[in-house]
């Protein structure tokens, strides 16, 4: 489930409270949690909802004028059920600190090494982690399926290791491409400086 920038900042704010999705089978749940770059929103209900249930107070509650904006904002399709998820404002994205925090002690280099490590062992193409950091940190906000054809990985599975990355606060989204946190170049010194690149 994904939510634009304007609309994480409507929840922060306390005005938009509610989400509606067509899906085939809910892609969310009760309890569940979306990090975006702009916060996290936790997700209360999911629950399928019939349109005619839908009031212009519910639509306001989404973050529209009305019904007719909502629903023509909605992904189309027969096949697909209507679902209200209510919603609120969960915090910043606590990537956000891991990424500044670059005063990393041996034990903490050595920590994320080993789960770097991890990543190139359980990759089945031997290391990648070093490469991908190098090559974000020589080329920031270059296109995601530019820096995948220098080393030969497809778009959509280069955007996938990045976020590996992103979760040990490495790297950051930026509108286009990505950059290396300071975190990131922190320990990329501390690979380079062991050999490990």
């Amino acid at each position: 489930m994904q939510f634009p920038q304007e609309v994480v900042a409507g929840v922060e704010a306390g005005k938009i409270e509610l989400a509606y999705r067509r899906w085939r089978r809910p892609e969310a749940k009760a309890g569940g949690r979306v990090r975006t770059v702009f916060g996290v929103i936790e997700i209360d209900t999911v629950t399928k909802a019939e349109p005619s249930s839908v009031s212009e107070a519910d639509a306001r509650r989404a973050g529209f004028d009305d019904r007719e904006t909502l629903f023509a904002s909605l992904r189309p399709g027969a096949d697909r059920e209507l679902y209200r998820v209510e919603i609120r404002y969960g915090g910043p994205d606590p990537r956000l600190a891991l990424s500044e925090n670059d005063r990393l002690d041996e034990s903490e280099l050595a920590e994320v090494t080993a789960k770097l490590r991890r990543l190139d062992a359980r990759s089945g193409r031997g290391p990648w982690t070093a490469r991908v950091l190098a090559l974000i940190a020589e080329r920031p906000a270059t296109r995601a399926p530019d820096l995948a054809v220098e080393i030969g990985r497809e778009a959509a599975l280069f955007k996938l290791d990045v976020r590996k990355l992103k979760e040990q606060g490495l790297t950051e989204s930026l509108e286009v491409g990505y950059r290396i946190s300071p975190r990131g170049r922190r320990v990329l010194d501390h690979l380079r400086s062991a050999g490990l690149e």
